[in-house]
C-alpha cells in the first residue's frame, strides 16, 4: 500500500472535511474513506452546483498534496488532456542547428522534455511529488464517448503510452475523483472502476449549515431564513434548480446589502442570483415573493 498520509478513520476524515469548510454527510465521508484506502477511484453524480468538485479540492487540502484538474467539454482530446509537443518550439530548433549534427540526436532532442508540453493527465500520472496529487476529472458527461473510452484504459493501468518516447507509468497512482452532472450516461466501464456516491441537494439543516459555514457574516437567522427560502423554492416547477453554489452567491449578496432580514424586497432585488432564465423568474413570481418569504420567515 503507498506510504502517504489516509485519515485513519471517516471520523478523522469527517471531521477534517469540517475544519475545510466542507459539510459532508455521513455517506459521502464513507465513500471518499473507501475510496482512498482501496486506492479507486471516486466517481461523483449530481446536480450542478451540490458541491462535487469542491470534493476534490477539499480532498487535497485534506491531504497536503497538489491538486490538478482536468475540466472536460465537449472535443477534448488527448493534446488538451494528456499532452502535445510545443511545435513552434522544435521548429524554431532545428532551424538553429547545424545541418551536420547526427539525425538521430537531434530526434532525440526535439522529442526531450524541454520540448514536452504536459497535461492534466500526464502529469498527474509523470510526477515526483512526495505524495500522489488528486487528479479532479470534472464533469466528464461533457467529453465525447471517445475520450471517455480512452481515459477508461487510463483508470486502468495508470499509463500513458508516448509514441515518440515510450510508456510512462505512474510510480505512485494519483487520488482519482471524476464529477459528471448525469447530462448523458457514463459507460458502466468507468464506473466499475470507481467507487460510486451521488450527491443530493441538500436539505434545510445541512444548508444551513453550509451557509453558516461559508458565509461568516450573515446572521444565524438570516441563514436559517435563507435555507429555508431555498428548500421552498426547489419545490416549485423550475427550468434549472439552483444549486448551493447559487445559494452561497445568493447569500452574500444578502450580506454585501446589508440586509437585517429576509424580505420581499431584498429577494427581487438579489433574484438573479438564483436564477439563470425568464421562465424561472415567471414561475417564481408567479408563486409570489411574499409567500416564499413567508413560508421562509415561519420556518
Amino acid at each position: 500500500m503507498t506510504d502517504f498520509y489516509r485519515p485513519g478513520s471517516i471520523d478523522e476524515l469527517h471531521r477534517a472535511l469540517s475544519d475545510e469548510n466542507y459539510i459532508a454527510d455521513r455517506s459521502l465521508a464513507t465513500t471518499v474513506f473507501l475510496a482512498l484506502n482501496l486506492e479507486k477511484p471516486l466517481f461523483l453524480e449530481g446536480e450542478a452546483g451540490v458541491g462535487k468538485t469542491e470534493v476534490g479540492t477539499v480532498l487535497a487540502s485534506v491531504l497536503g498534496t497538489e491538486l490538478i484538474r482536468l475540466q472536460c467539454y465537449e472535443g477534448i482530446d488527448v493534446n488538451h488532456a494528456v499532452y502535445e509537443w510545443n511545435y513552434a518550439r522544435q521548429l524554431l530548433y532545428l532551424r538553429s542547428i547545424d545541418a551536420s549534427i547526427d539525425r538521430e540526436g537531434v530526434l532525440r532532442d526535439i522529442f526531450g522534455d524541454d520540448f514536452l508540453i504536459r497535461r492534466p493527465l500526464l502529469r498527474a500520472i509523470d510526477n515526483d511529488l512526495p505524495s500522489p496529487p488528486v487528479l479532479l476529472i470534472d464533469e466528464i458527461d461533457r467529453a465525447d464517448a471517445e475520450f471517455e473510452a480512452f481515459l477508461l484504459e487510463i483508470l486502468s493501468d495508470f499509463q500513458i503510452s508516448i509514441p515518440e518516447t515510450g510508456t510512462v507509468v505512474a510510480k505512485v497512482p494519483p487520488v482519482v475523483v471524476i464529477t459528471s452532472n448525469r447530462t448523458r450516461e457514463i459507460h458502466d466501464a468507468v464506473k466499475r472502476r470507481c467507487l460510486y456516491h451521488w450527491i443530493n441537494l441538500p436539505d434545510v439543516e445541512k444548508e444551513f449549515q453550509i451557509v453558516t459555514a461559508k458565509v461568516p457574516g450573515l446572521t444565524e437567522q438570516l441563514a436559517r431564513h435563507v435555507a429555508e427560502f431555498m428548500a421552498g423554492l426547489r419545490e416549485l416547477d423550475l427550468y434549472k434548480q439552483p444549486g448551493v453554489a447559487e445559494t452561497l452567491d445568493w447569500a452574500r449578496a444578502l450580506l454585501a446589502l446589508s440586509c437585517p432580514e429576509l424580505d420581499p424586497k431584498a429577494v427581487e432585488a438579489t433574484l438573479s442570483c438564483l436564477l439563470k432564465n425568464q421562465e424561472d423568474f415567471q414561475e417564481v413570481h408567479k408563486t409570489g415573493l411574499e409567500v416564499l418569504v413567508s413560508r421562509a420567515r415561519s420556518g
